[in-house]
């Protein structure tokens, strides 16, 4: 059975003005019929830095999948710039999790750069000279420039994720969604993406970034989401990142779960 079968119906979703880079209504996403995802409602505002922070399984790599289309939704709305993903995608840049990229794809760093001009002019075009140096800059920025024509494969961990940021910016996107950029890069990768994202957000950019580390938080990120399984809190760091909403985000994963569990089962009728 379906689960969006399941669920309660729900009233029209509010409306949200266009300046909103992204408007997220009764979001839940479930595999197999077990939630991952529980009505997750959240606006977020313009030109921030925002860290998604929870304990492994909260959902926070579902949640930008599920913003960007890449997993099914259950139910829910998800807005971007007051229009749906489809209808905005050249306004959304997207940097995934650098375990889940085929490295041995015969390519070079400019190639994969260059692809983040694909939304500007069509895939089936080729990429010219104009756009070809769009992504030379972008390599610049993130001090790679020396390794544009050396294979994918051949470069480091730190480079490799630096690669996939360059690709992001060459998008020249408003809304960037970054899943654990920081994860196993080292010193000198992490500063250069501390100060991409400050740059970013000096040219008015957003950016939702999956975080682990709790120790960083509030030196990188100027608003947050605490999520596990549910929005637990999100707001301005300095408001959210408190003992008290820690604690709740990681110390109940197994109760929010229980929780979601007996409401699908009291939906579908089936005695505990």
């Amino acid at each position: 059975m379906n689960l969006s079968s399941l669920l309660p119906s729900s009233p029209p979703a509010p409306t949200h003005p266009p300046s909103v880079p992204l408007a997220i209504d009764d979001l839940t996403v479930a595999y197999h019929e077990k939630p991952v995802l529980w009505d997750i409602d959240l606006d977020i505002p313009e030109g921030k830095l925002v860290g998604i922070v929870g304990p492994n399984g909260a959902g926070k790599s579902t949640l930008i999948k599920a913003c960007l289309d890449l997993v099914p939704r259950a139910s829910g709305r998800v807005m971007i710039y007051g229009q749906p993903y489809k209808k905005h995608r050249g306004l959304v840049g997207y940097v995934p999790q650098r375990e889940s990229v085929d490295w041995d794809f015969p390519v070079s760093a400019l190639d994969v750069v260059a692809m983040g001009t694909y939304g500007r002019i069509g895939w089936c075009r080729p990429v010219g000279k104009k756009h070809k140096q769009e992504a030379m800059e972008a390599l610049e920025r993130v001090n790679l420039a020396d390794y544009a024509h050396r294979q994918i494969s051949q470069l480091s961990g730190g480079q490799q994720q630096r690669v996939f940021l360059a690709r992001a910016l060459a998008q020249d996107a408003r809304l960037y969604f970054m899943d654990e950029p920081f994860a196993a890069v080292d010193a000198s990768t992490e500063k250069a993406i501390v100060t991409l994202l400050h740059e970013l957000k000096s040219q008015g950019k957003t950016c939702l970034v999956v975080h682990h580390d709790l120790a960083t938080v509030s030196e990188y990120f100027d608003w947050l989401i605490l999520l596990n399984l549910r929005v637990v809190q999100a707001g301005p760091t300095k408001e959210v990142f408190t003992r008290e909403n820690l604690k709740a985000t990681y110390g109940g994963k197994l109760s929010a779960l229980v929780e979601a569990g007996e409401e699908l089962r009291k939906m579908k009728g089936v005695e505990k």
